[in-house]
C-alpha cells in the first residue's frame, strides 16, 4: 500500500510498479527455501487516516508487507513521522518505507547546507525510532524509479533491517561524518592530575569547598584557586555546574564514579 498526498504521485508509482511485475526472493523457512514473490502495489490513499481506516477493516490475508509513506504529507501534524509511528504502533509487522526527495543531499548553493544536513540526520534518526525500515529518494539519478522501491523491498525480505538508497546515503553519511568530527572537537588535550580528579569528583557530588579541603589536605582556600585554574584550562566561567559539565563532557569524569551526598 502507499500514503503520498500528490495524486500524480500515486498513480505513476502503481501504474509502473504493477506493469513491472518484479519477483523478488523471500525466503521462507528455517532450510532455507526460498520463494520468489511479485511486488503489487494494492491501494494508495492520499492521508494517513484513509489509510489507516483502510488497514483496520482488511481481513489478516489482504493486510500488505509493506507500506510506502511520504515523508511530507499534507494535512498531518507531524507528516509521514506520525504516519509512521501510528502504523508501526498499530502493525509492527508491516515494513514501512519512506519515500521522499527530503532527504536528499543539500546542493552547495543551499546558504544553510550544513545545517539542513544535521536536520536530515535527526529527522531519519526519528524516523527509524518509529518504525521507518526503508528510505528511497524521489530524485535519485535520471529521475525517480520505481526500482529503488523493488530494491529496497529485495533488500528486507532477504532478512537485512534497513535500505538507504544511494541519494539519502549521501546525507547521512556527510551528516554522520559532521558529527564525528563535532564529537572529535570536543576532544581536548586539558590533563588533571589524581588529585583535581578527586576535587571534581566531590564537587559533582555536593561537597563544600571546606570538605574537600579536609579530604585532599588543603585549606579551603586552596581548593578555591585550584577550582577557579580547572575552569580556566577547561574554558568555562568559574561555576561548579559549569566546571562539572564541562569535565563530565571531555570524559575527565564518569557520572558512575560520582557518590552523591544524601539530603
Amino acid at each position: 500500500m502507499m500514503v503520498d498526498d500528490e495524486p500524480i504521485i500515486r498513480k505513476a508509482v502503481k501504474l509502473e510498479l504493477n506493469a513491472r511485475g518484479a519477483e523478488v526472493e523471500c525466503r521462507m523457512d528455517d532450510d532455507g527455501h526460498i520463494e520468489l514473490r511479485t511486488i503489487e502495489l494494492t491501494d494508495t490513499f492520499g492521508t494517513g487516516t484513509q489509510l489507516m481506516v483502510a488497514l483496520s477493516e482488511s481481513a489478516p490475508e489482504a493486510m500488505p508487507d509493506y507500506v510506502l509513506v511520504d515523508m511530507e504529507l499534507q494535512g498531518e501534524p507531524t507528516g509521514g513521522l506520525g504516519v509512521t509511528e501510528r502504523l508501526h504502533r498499530k502493525y509492527p509487522s508491516v515494513g514501512i518505507i519512506i519515500l521522499s526527495g527530503r532527504f536528499d543531499n543539500p546542493t552547495g548553493a543551499d546558504t544553510r547546507r550544513s545545517q539542513r544536513v544535521v536536520e536530515i540526520g535527526r529527522v531519519v534518526f526519528d524516523a527509524l525510532s518509529r518504525g521507518a525500515k526503508a528510505f528511497v529518494s524521489k530524485n535519485a539519478a535520471g529521475g525517480f524509479s520505481v526500482e529503488n522501491v523493488v530494491r529496497a523491498i529485495a533488500c528486507l525480505e532477504r532478512g537485512e533491517e534497513y535500505y538507504f538508497n544511494y541519494p539519502v546515503m549521501l546525507t547521512i553519511k556527510e551528516a554522520a561524518e559532521m558529527y564525528l568530527d563535532s564529537v572529535a572537537s570536543m576532544q581536548s588535550d586539558v590533563e588533571i592530575t589524581p588529585t583535581e580528579r578527586t576535587l571534581l569528583l566531590m564537587e559533582a557530588a555536593g561537597h563544600t569547598a571546606l570538605d574537600i579541603a579536609d579530604a585532599i589536605g588543603e585549606t579551603d582556600k586552596t581548593v578555591q584557586e585550584r577550582q577557579k585554574d580547572i575552569a580556566r584550562r577547561l574554558g568555562t566561567v568559574n561555576k561548579s555546574g559549569a566546571r562539572i559539565a564541562k569535565a563530565l563532557q571531555l570524559g575527565l569524569i564518569k557520572t558512575d564514579e560520582i557518590h552523591y551526598l544524601k539530603r
